[in-house]
């Protein structure tokens, strides 16, 4: 049976109800740094699995709570995270060596707040950034991704934009 997954990052504190609602519909959920307050983690469905790796923000309390890079297996799909990747083919120090270390078919970073799925040729991996969820940053569109992983594969990629940046209606 297919596993839905939501990725999101860069959350910095922030969490609305528009989000929470895309959350709800998941099997798993990760979070690819820079949660801020732990008590956001608290707020996410409790019945879902949760998969993540700390920021560059994130003090030691969330520290505690994930690693700063996390190796996993879903659904016959091995996936590498981390918080600072950099992306294709200009990945950040030691990212390129830790692809070809663990040999990922999925590759998830965040940090940079730009949404951005590529497959990496040259790395056999498909490169997934969900960008921000967030208040904090440049971007101007909040987004996240939606997919499922079912017997080796990756289906049904899809980013979802959750509102501009600096609209706070949806608070939680």
């Amino acid at each position: 049976m297919p596993q839905k997954i939501a990725l999101i990052s860069d959350s910095h504190s922030y969490l609305d109800h528009k989000t929470l609602t895309y959350l709800e519909n998941v099997d798993e959920i990760w979070h690819a740094g820079d949660v801020g307050d732990v008590s956001i983690l608290d707020q996410l469905p409790a019945e879902k699995t949760l998969r993540g790796v700390f920021g560059n923000i994130d003090d030691q309390k969330v520290q505690s709570v994930f690693p700063e890079w996390l190796d996993f297996e879903v659904e016959g799909v091995r996936v590498l995270m981390t918080h600072i990747g950099g992306k294709p083919p200009r990945y950040a120090k030691g990212v390129k060596e830790k692809i070809k270390e663990f040999r990922p078919q999925v590759f998830i970073c965040g940090h940079s707040h730009i949404c951005k799925a590529e497959f990496d040729k040259a790395l056999n991996c498909l490169y997934l950034n969900p960008g921000a969820i967030g208040q904090q940053g440049f971007h101007h569109m909040r987004t996240m991704m939606l997919f499922e992983l079912d017997g080796g594969k990756i289906l049904n990629l899809r980013v979802v934009e959750l509102g501009k940046r600096g609209n706070l209606s949806n608070l939680v």
